[in-house]
């Protein structure tokens, strides 16, 4: 075999955690990249209701395939940990359990999107002049959505076994194809909204049919073996128990959207929505490399906890957020320094380049503590400890931000969202040192006698 997983156990931990999250991080800057662009594109040749719509529909159609992504870190962690342990059986009958669940769980909540769309549109703010535009672009991609969630969840079973180069051409191909389209469809063929919409599923397509393909050419650790396939409801059970995190991340980060732009129409109707539609997609491409920090701490954590070595966990914490508050005080730098000339790359309109920019300071304040609590959250995860690790998941979003959004308008008007995301940085980061502190003390605090010398 071309490759192993061994050397998430023996290699320097600093050269290691480069040489994962670096893939990872050009295949999330490459696909923050696609959005957007996309979303110029959109902003340019279709106008502001365009980007709003998009801003509608991208939570609705990732809170579907969210279910790849759930099973994806949830079976990532338990292979990562049977791979560690040795246990290749364990890992092949995870992977088959994965993969039945997805297609299953995709197909059938696709399905769903299409009977209840006005009522799912209407939910996540689609409403006014936005709507019609929304629903253009919602029917097209839900068609991409299945493709979406097993590319999603093939991502994380790649990345368990230390392949980080593949993992990041799984999320490299639809970005490129993506930007390739963009201008043919919208542009060359002049179908608008509609043609952003099916450069992006067929990107979908295809990025999916990469992972197959990287399966099936054998050279993976993990392989189609269809004795594994039949269900395991224990095996499903423990998937769901640390998958459940992604997945209620995901659900709570669609609420947020759904208060978020319920709140932004009542206060700035659909100028407001194209507003945080505009910081999203900053919010994605500036923060790429403190996702791939967390992407490549992962499996590092969670190999080495199966493997009993306490020394080289403790090392990959400190090591991870020592270089993701690096990165992201560099990130806030630069959006303070930059942020209209950003905001301009997206917009002609002197209105939204205005209220955009000073809303992008804002929620980017406090990003230097972003890295603490995703690493922090990131470990819980790694090591299948499933309700410390959706707990401080849901500590931004769910516990903070969302009831800030909804308390602080009230007194600083628009303003008031945009004030609410720095505090909720702030408070998050806080209570996930603490559980983070807490568990390094009471079961990281000491070698096993047994264990061999770590060189991390």
């Amino acid at each position: 075999m071309a490759h192993t997983s061994r050397e998430l156990g023996t290699e320097n931990i600093s050269k290691l955690l480069i040489k994962q999250s670096v893939p990872a991080s050009i295949g999330f800057l490459i696909m923050s990249i696609y959005s957007i662009v996309d979303t110029i594109f959109v902003g340019r040749w279709v106008g502001p209701l365009g980007i709003g719509a998009i801003t509608v529909v991208m939570p609705i159609t990732f809170l579907i395939s969210s279910i790849g992504m759930a099973i994806g870190v949830g079976g990532a962690s338990i292979i990562s940990r049977a791979l560690g342990g040795m246990d290749r059986k364990r890992a092949l009958k995870t992977f088959g359990n994965m993969v039945n669940t997805t297609l299953h769980f995709a197909v059938i909540l696709v399905i769903l999107g299409f009977v209840l769309d006005d009522n799912v549109l209407a939910i996540f703010g689609g409403k006014g002049d936005i709507l019609p535009y929304a629903k253009e672009y919602f029917r097209v991609i839900l068609v991409g959505v299945p493709f979406l969630a097993w590319a999603m969840m093939s991502n994380n079973v790649i990345r368990a076994q230390g392949r980080s180069k593949i993992a990041m051409l799984v999320m490299v191909i639809p970005a490129i194809i993506n930007i390739i389209l963009d201008p043919i469809f919208i542009i060359l063929l002049d179908m608008g909204l509609a043609g952003a919409a099916w450069a992006t599923t067929i990107s979908y397509i295809l990025s999916a049919g990469y992972a197959l393909y990287f399966f099936l050419k054998g050279d993976s650790e993990i392989s189609f073996i269809f004795r594994y396939f039949r269900l395991d409801f224990s095996l499903i059970r423990e998937i769901f128990a640390v998958g459940s995190i992604t997945l209620a991340r995901q659900g709570t980060i669609s609420l947020l959207i759904v208060v978020l732009n319920h709140t932004l129409f009542n206060y700035a109707g659909e100028m407001g929505i194209s507003i945080y539609g505009i910081v999203n997609r900053v919010m994605m491409f500036a923060l790429f490399p403190i996702i791939g920090i967390v992407q490549g701490f992962l499996p590092i954590a969670g190999y080495n906890y199966g493997a009993k070595n306490t020394k080289r966990v403790k090392s990959s914490i400190n090591v991870s957020i020592k270089y993701a508050i690096i990165l992201a005080t560099l990130i806030l730098i630069i959006i303070i320094s930059f942020s209209e000339n950003v905001v301009t790359a997206f917009t002609s309109d002197s209105a939204l380049i205005r209220d955009s920019s000073f809303a992008l300071i804002y929620v980017f304040m406090m990003s230097p503590l972003i890295a603490v609590q995703m690493v922090g959250s990131g470990y819980f995860q790694a090591i299948g400890k499933a309700l410390p690790a959706l707990l401080l998941t849901m500590t931004k979003q769910g516990f903070f931000l969302i009831p800030l959004v909804l308390f602080m308008p009230k007194f600083y008007g628009l303003n008031g969202i945009w004030y609410s995301f720095p505090i909720a940085d702030f408070l998050s980061a806080l209570v996930t040192w603490f559980f983070l502190q807490k568990e390094i003390k009471t079961n990281l605090s000491f070698e096993p006698a047994e264990l061999v010398k770590s060189n991390a």
